[in-house]
């Protein structure tokens, strides 16, 4: 389907062999080829534009010698190739999406505290990278399912579900457009959640009179009929897919962590850059998502703007 590569990255360590499974798995369903990339960090008292002498070359890398082991003799694999960085992996990995089409990464890699949820290079990579970025989680997380936001993921099709987050506010098409095009190749069903705020938070002058009551119905019904609005173009272009829509009250981040629970991949966007804040940022339903959910996450980057 592509000729752009699914890019894992590795360093050795079990998340990241876990990422390159995910990797070769989601490369076979693009037919799209896989490369394995390590990114060798140079020391710190070391100059960024300067590697340090004594690292092997890219074909005697022992991490990328690891990934050959592990690789040889299987059948039925896409096209694998492999490259050898050297610099720092917070700047290195975000580059590498410049020409994939998926970026994979593990939750974390060998360094930083073993109790962190999430690594810093995962974390910059999700934020900064030009393609999406899916993180896989270890096994065994537990994202803390609620009555609501809880449940099999799976629905019409084979396999878990996809789950993607839609902010009727301000919908992003490039999360929507990824999360119905995921769950056709994968012949599986699409939850998509809708969260509206509640109770709605009230402030008040002294003298001022209180607001009229909001119906609750009413606001859950105009987040349907939006959500609705917002599907309708996807749902033609895909329509093997069948998409449910939930809509929730409360905290869009806990939902869609609890919903994570058996689905095979959460979907979620990344804020636009904007004239006051040019930085790439990430928001902090994005970032709660990512240190929580029980699934793999991918991290879709906001389409360009229209000129």
């Amino acid at each position: 389907m592509s000729t752009q590569p699914v890019v894992a990255a590795v360093d050795g360590s079990d998340d990241s062999l876990r990422a390159l499974e995910w990797a070769l798995d989601a490369a076979h369903r693009r037919e799209a080829p896989v490369r394995v990339a390590h990114v060798r960090q140079y020391a710190l008292w070391g100059r960024p534009d300067a590697a340090p002498a004594g690292l092997p070359a890219a074909e005697d890398d022992p991490v990328l010698g690891l990934v050959r082991g592990r690789l040889e003799g299987r059948t039925g694999l896409p096209a694998v190739d492999f490259v050898a960085l050297d610099g720092a992996p917070g700047a290195a990995l975000p580059e590498l999406g410049a020409t994939a089409q998926l970026l994979v990464l593990g939750s974390r890699g060998r360094g930083g505290f073993s109790s962190l949820l999430l690594g810093s290079n995962s974390l910059a990579a999700a934020r900064d990278a030009e393609c999406p970025v899916v993180v896989v989680p270890r096994p065994g997380r537990d994202a803390g399912t609620s009555a609501e936001g809880a449940g099999s993921a799976e629905g019409a099709g084979a396999g878990p579900g996809v789950v993607v987050g839609v902010n009727v506010d301000s919908p992003d098409e490039a999360t929507l457009a990824f999360a119905f095009r995921e769950a056709a190749l994968r012949g599986a069903g699409l939850r998509v959640l809708a969260a509206y705020p509640w109770p709605p938070q009230t402030w008040m002058l002294p003298g001022e009179v209180p607001a009229p009551q909001i119906d609750q119905s009413a606001v859950e019904h105009e987040t349907r009929v939006l959500a609705d609005g917002f599907l309708a173009p996807h749902r033609t272009r895909h329509p093997e897919v069948t998409a449910e829509i939930r809509v929730l009250p409360g905290d869009a981040a806990g939902h869609l962590v609890a919903a994570s629970e058996g689905a095979g991949l959460v979907v979620v966007g990344r804020h636009r850059r904007r004239l006051l804040a040019p930085a790439r940022m990430m928001g902090s339903v994005t970032q709660a998502v990512l240190l929580h959910a029980a699934s793999p996450v991918v991290v879709v980057p906001p389409a360009p703007p229209e000129e």
